[in-house]
């Protein structure tokens, strides 16, 4: 022994007492922190309540008083037009009227929307507490963040909206010095705590105090829990680069790369949140759309934002938006429609000469009210402007013209009024507000207008959708094709009429690598005043003929400028053995590093070769057990992933044959179960993630050597989040391979 190691070994106990020192010391002030926390829970929690109890007093004293004066003012106003002046008087009264009536609904939604974010805090107050010190003379403040803000009456903030400007030091995940911009300053601080919180309603159950993501509990906690048949916010668990995008500055557009796993949907949900935040006053719900995957998805992602506080904005898929502006023989139809040939549309459209076939009848039950002949002769009256959405609006209107008119010949003809007379008492009462009994001619002339109008309102609206345009013939002459496709039919119809939705002011279109590059210049242009957030993942482009992410951002150069760009690269949703597996499969750029795991280490994945059918049909019914044996126990929700709708209907066949209960089949009409196992092929499991999945058949004739094959199977991997199990009968997929 060296003198060294005597001296350490006199040293070690020495070393070992001060170290058990140290760990008491801590657990000690950990115990005080946490009676700490709790008092300030409980003192929080009594707060909301009271301010709850107070808020719900004020909207009853609100509508009384608002009863009230209604009464009162119904009771004094008199409608007196006698005169000029008394004319002006009555017209102010009602105007008076309005104003308080316009105060009492103001003050009304203000307090409900007060009494709703109370709501939301009763079931947990916060998620988050930050220390910072703005001057180093001054004590440290403490600021606690929740799902939403809430003052007292004295208008002291309780808890801070994890939307608001500060709550970003909460976010940026490293003590010491830090900024947030607010009102256009920028805002130092030193950043001396950040604590998280595990809340239920007034009862804490764990705090504890962390400086980088890796370390983030609340997030491996939530990580843990098994899934369910609802996607939940990630509000208290967005990491570093997630919150790059959350709030994101506002361009015209912003294209987010993210691996699986990534959290790519519950960002797009939380950036919806936060947009609404920063625009509570201008932005309206019925102003963002979200263009989903598939109808599951769309169900699976429904209660994140109502769970937060706010409403959903429109959601739907490619093809319901697709379906609902083009005409029936083509709604589905294949589409093969390249860049060109809509930038062969931009280039011909405007010198293009429409002819006498171009324009179409308007009917409406079965009665012709506008010949094409009519409509040409309006298109031509405006020869002078060039054809597109300008020239278009001029002949709408004038078409509408000429349907006024005729309407107004119909309703002159005098085998109407004995029609008017004949209607059901209903109908009368309905269409004229009581029986049809003109008192002259005049009046029945009126009357017969309103009748013939309200028969024949479709045709308006055949106008206003400028159904007299026939779409197909001016496309098939102008690309010299004689059958349109989709994207072409609505481009062209766009570039003709200027159709689209002027009002969305965002479109947030995940899973952007499932779209051609023509549907997308579609949806840039249909929605051609909005703002987009792109999310989606190259590796998961499971069909041929997908635009590249290059592809994408070219499109939406041309169509709106600046493209910005984010990377998501670590995954959040599988356990290393996993990631490790799918992370095998993707093709990744040029030096980036391998998709990095942050979830704890459990089984690894199993992988099963069978040569024999009977053997893989034995392997898979054992599989489908043991995941429904495990969900009896912990429960969750477990997927056996197929290729295709057929392969689920015949997987479930066979299952039955072999005298085993087949989970159920999920078609595009389908919810997921709260727990259970399902056969899903797919394209429908794209975008979801279950706890345990079953690869029916990996197989080297399934998911061969090709680049489609490969991002197939990286896809139905990358949907496990705990325990996968991939079989296959016969050799296996040349991807899997060890390399």
């Amino acid at each position: 022994m060296t003198r060294s190691d005597v001296r350490n070994s006199h040293h070690q106990p020495a070393l070992k007492e001060r170290q058990a020192h140290a760990e008491q010391e801590a657990a000690a002030a950990a115990e005080v922190a946490f009676q700490q926390e709790q008092e300030h829970l409980s003192a929080t929690y009594a707060k909301l309540l009271e301010l709850q109890e107070a808020t719900v007093g004020q909207l009853e004293r609100i509508a009384g008083q608002a009863a009230a004066d209604k009464r009162s003012m119904g009771e004094e106003l008199t409608v007196n037009l006698a005169s000029d002046d008394d004319i002006i008087e009555t017209y102010a009264d009602f105007a008076a009227m309005n104003r308080i009536v316009e105060a009492y609904n103001i003050s009304q939604d203000i307090n409900a929307q007060k009494l709703s974010d109370i709501q939301l805090l009763l079931r947990q107050p916060y998620f988050a507490k930050v220390s910072l010190r703005f001057k180093p003379d001054e004590p440290a403040q403490d600021i606690y963040i929740g799902n939403a803000g809430i003052s007292d009456e004295r208008c002291r903030r309780i808890v801070v909206d994890w939307r608001s400007p500060v709550a970003e030091t909460y976010y940026n995940q490293s003590n010491g010095p830090t900024s947030y911009e607010a009102n256009g300053r920028t805002i130092h601080a030193e950043l001396l705590l950040r604590r998280q919180f595990d809340i239920e309603e007034d009862r804490l159950r764990a705090c504890f105090d962390t400086t980088v993501a890796i370390q983030d509990e609340l997030l491996l906690a939530s990580l843990a829990e098994r899934r369910s048949a609802r996607m939940q916010a990630i509000t208290a668990t967005i990491q570093k680069e997630q919150n790059l995008v959350v709030r994101h500055e506002d361009v015209p557009t912003l294209l987010v790369s993210g691996v699986a796993g990534s959290g790519k949907t519950s960002v797009m949900l939380q950036r919806i949140a936060y947009l609404f935040y920063r625009n509570r006053d201008s932005l309206d719900p019925r102003e963002v759309t979200i263009v989903t995957p598939n109808p599951v998805f769309r169900r699976y992602i429904d209660q994140v934002l109502p769970d937060m506080g706010e409403r959903n904005p429109a959601m739907l898929t490619w093809g319901e938006l697709s379906g609902s502006l083009l005409p029936p023989a083509l709604a589905g139809a294949s589409d093969r429609t390249t860049l060109e040939d809509l930038a062969a549309i931009d280039g011909a459209v405007e010198s293009f000469a429409l002819q006498a076939g171009d324009f179409a009848d308007v009917a409406c039950q079965g009665v012709v009210l506008l010949r094409g002949s009519s409509a040409h002769k309006a298109w031509e009256k405006f020869r002078n402007v060039p054809a597109g959405p300008h020239r278009t609006v001029l002949v709408r209107e004038e078409l509408e013209q000429r349907l006024r008119a005729r309407l107004g010949q119909l309703a002159a003809q005098e085998s109407l009024q004995d029609e008017l007379a004949a209607l059901p008492m209903a109908e009368q009462q309905r269409l004229f507000g009581a029986p049809f009994e003109p008192e002259d001619e005049q009046e029945a002339r009126r009357l017969a207008l309103a009748y013939v109008t309200d028969r024949y309102a479709a045709a308006f609206e055949a106008i206003e959708r400028d159904d007299w345009l026939r779409v197909e013939r001016i496309g098939a002459r102008l690309l010299g094709e004689a059958n349109l496709a989709p994207s072409q039919w609505l481009y062209l119809k766009m570039a003709l009429t200027g159709l689209g939705d002027r009002q969305a002011r965002y479109v947030m279109v995940d899973e952007v690598q499932d779209y051609t590059a023509a549907q997308l210049a579609v949806m840039a242009r249909y929605f051609r005043n909005a703002r987009f957030l792109l999310l989606g993942d190259p590796n998961q482009a499971i069909a041929p003929g997908l635009a590249p992410f290059s592809e994408i951002r070219e499109v939406f150069e041309r169509a709106h400028g600046e493209v910005a760009e984010c990377r998501l690269a670590t995954s959040y949703r599988s356990t290393p053995g996993i990631t490790e597996l799918f992370g095998r499969v993707a093709d990744l750029g040029e030096g980036e590093a391998r998709i990095a795991s942050v979830q704890r280490a459990e089984e690894p994945p199993i992988i099963i070769e069978c040569d024999d059918r009977s053997v893989h049909g034995a392997e898979l019914r054992r599989a489908i057990r043991l995941a429904q044996e495990r969900i009896e126990g912990e429960g969750g929700l477990a997927a056996v992933i197929v290729p295709r709708q057929k392969e689920a209907r015949r997987l479930a066949r066979q299952l039955a044959e072999a005298g085993m209960e087949p989970p159920a089949v999920m078609d595009g009409e389908a919810t997921l179960p709260e727990r259970g196992v399902v056969i899903i092929p797919l394209k429908l499991a794209k975008g979801l993630e279950f706890d345990q999945v079953i690869v029916a058949d990996a197989c080297a004739a399934i998911f061969g050597e090709d680049d489609l094959a490969r991002r197939r199977l990286y896809t139905t991997i990358s949907r496990a989040t705990k325990h996968l199990t991939v079989l296959s009968h016969g050799r296996l997929s040349p991807w899997l391979a060890e390399r």
